[in-house]
């Protein structure tokens, strides 16, 4: 079995980033442009997602001397993992949001 994902800020938008079509794949430094987060940020949390098998991921078949770059590994989301992510994202917004007749509480600098 594997651990829980720790759902933070970082992953959340890494999340949106692959449900926005989950059909496609990514690579990181497109997810990094999409999200504006560095690869710092985005490689961790898309091995955490690999680990849970959310994602799916394979290197690109090129030539690096051809191409002129390196390859890419690709990523894209399991079936599993766009259940889960939009299960997640679900409980996120409804913890995140607002509640009901909450009342925000004054700033200090205004009494």
């Amino acid at each position: 079995m594997t651990p829980p994902i720790r759902i933070t800020t970082p992953l959340v938008r890494i999340l949106e980033v692959f449900l926005e079509d989950p059909t496609v794949e990514r690579y990181g430094l497109d997810v990094m442009r999409a999200t504006g987060y560095p690869s710092g940020t985005v490689y961790p949390i898309l091995t955490r997602l690999l680990g849970a098998q959310w994602l799916r991921a394979h290197w690109e078949d090129i030539n690096p001397a051809t191409a002129g770059r390196p390859a890419r590994r690709w990523f894209q989301l399991t079936p599993h993992g766009v259940e889960c992510a939009r299960a997640e994202l679900a409980a996120y917004r409804q913890r995140r949001a607002p509640r009901r007749g909450a009342v925000k509480p004054r700033p200090s600098w205004e009494s």
